[in-house]
């Protein structure tokens, strides 16, 4: 919006110099000073058309971005803000750890104790330095998995999680198949090259990290800068673990998280996130010698080319006009979705409502939760929809039984 406001200011100010030399070269005819007015003008306007020079061209700036494959996602709705041959099939290496670290939180485990094996110890690559036999909290490897990369723990949490290495990779291959990363296949909890049949895509990881970010302990666990463990054994000081992950500690300050990843084979592997404005994004790289400098590219194109357009939850239903429904009807949320500044006219609403049957007037008790849904149109594509309720139906609801509703429809919570 600003770079589009710019633009159009200085075009309108272009148009007023033509106009303005014009006028003057009129002026100088009867003056008998034409040369040295026309001069002078030349100059002026060639010293505007240096400033429209200066100004940057994002969408030349995109395609310099380093990466072999690239995608930026807006992180509610899953849309495609750019991409660069995102669905090839790539090494991944340490952003593999995303989903072990997700399958660690979600398993429930957390606070176990967990023995630290000899395979785990001997891992080759990024370590936080185990020691055979040591017991430490499954939380705490979970840590130094996401901030330190250390492939000793990755391998602890599999074994423990797992029950085997073998076993954890099944868990994750499943999980991968329940997000719809169908371009991916994991061999192990690390990403180390010992396995050809260990890949994925820019986008598959996109819909990871956008899994990963629902569930409230990953998005704190991903967006910790510093973390303290207890001291392994035989030691006198605490394990500190500082995060990886430049644009979080140092390079970009809208930066809320995210995982590095580096092997001969795969090269550097990135995957962050970043909130500005309302706008939650995330940004993947593959193959990136420019990795830190392409994320915040993407993220600057993101947040300066588009914004959320909001439907306010109450407004929605206000235009209901059906005498049954009106002022009985409840938006869960608001509904939105990323746009430009020229998509917003295309933007409208439509409401969908159940039939009302004449016996509800009589017993309100069958009355069903979901009466309806409201969905957002961008064109005469649905991009966005959110359940309408029956208020006094509501009350009479568990909210098991409303989320069950909200899951037929395609709406998920947040976590």
């Amino acid at each position: 919006m600003q770079m589009t406001f710019v633009l159009m200011n200085l075009y309108i100010l272009q148009s007023y110099l033509y106009f303005l030399a014009h006028t003057l070269v009129q002026n100088s005819k009867r003056d008998g000073d034409y040369m040295k007015i026309r001069k002078q003008i030349a100059l002026f306007i060639a010293a505007v058309m240096m400033l429209f020079s200066c100004i940057p061209d994002r969408a030349k700036a995109m395609n310099g971005v380093s990466a072999q494959s690239a995608i930026l996602m807006e992180q509610n709705s899953g849309r495609i803000l750019f991409e660069k041959d995102a669905h090839t099939k790539r090494r991944i290496a340490s952003i593999t750890k995303i989903m072990t670290v997700i399958l660690a939180i979600e398993s429930g485990k957390m606070d176990d104790t967990v023995t630290v094996s000899a395979r785990a110890v001997h891992t080759e690559g990024s370590s936080i330095y185990l020691k055979e036999g040591e017991k430490i909290k499954l939380r705490d490897l979970v840590y130094g998995t996401m901030l330190r990369s250390g492939n000793d723990a990755a391998v602890a949490i599999a074994e423990h999680v797992g029950g085997s290495v073998e076993g954890f990779v099944f868990l994750m291959n499943q999980k991968a198949a329940e997000i719809g990363m169908r371009n991916t296949h994991f061999a192990n909890p690390h990403g180390l090259d010992d396995s050809e049949n260990h890949y994925s895509t820019a986008y598959d990881m996109a819909l990871l990290m956008q899994y990963a970010m629902k569930n409230k302990e990953f998005r704190k666990i991903s967006g910790t800068e510093v973390y303290r463990a207890p001291a392994s054994p035989g030691e006198d000081w605490d394990r500190v673990w500082r995060n990886k992950n430049k644009l979080l500690t140092s390079l970009y300050e809208y930066c809320t998280g995210g995982k590095t990843g580096y092997t001969k084979r795969a090269k550097r592997t990135l995957v962050t996130t970043a909130s500005k404005g309302g706008m939650d994004l995330i940004a993947v790289t593959l193959d990136a010698p420019d990795d830190w400098n392409d994320h915040i590219a993407m993220y600057e194109y993101g947040f300066g080319h588009y914004m959320i357009a909001k439907v306010n939850r109450k407004r929605m239903v206000k235009k209901i006009r059906d005498s049954f429904y009106r002022k009985n009807i409840q938006a869960s949320r608001d509904l939105r979705y990323p746009v430009t500044e020229e998509e917003i006219k295309e933007l409208h609403v439509k409401i969908y409502l159940l039939r009302p049957k004449k016996d509800w007037k009589k017993d309100e008790r069958g009355i069903p939760t979901v009466v309806g849904k409201a969905v957002l149109y961008l064109g005469d594509q649905a991009v966005d929809e959110v359940p309408l309720l029956y208020k006094k139906s509501v009350s009479k609801e568990t909210n098991h039984s409303i989320w069950n509703a909200f899951h037929f429809l395609g709406v998920g919570s947040d976590g």
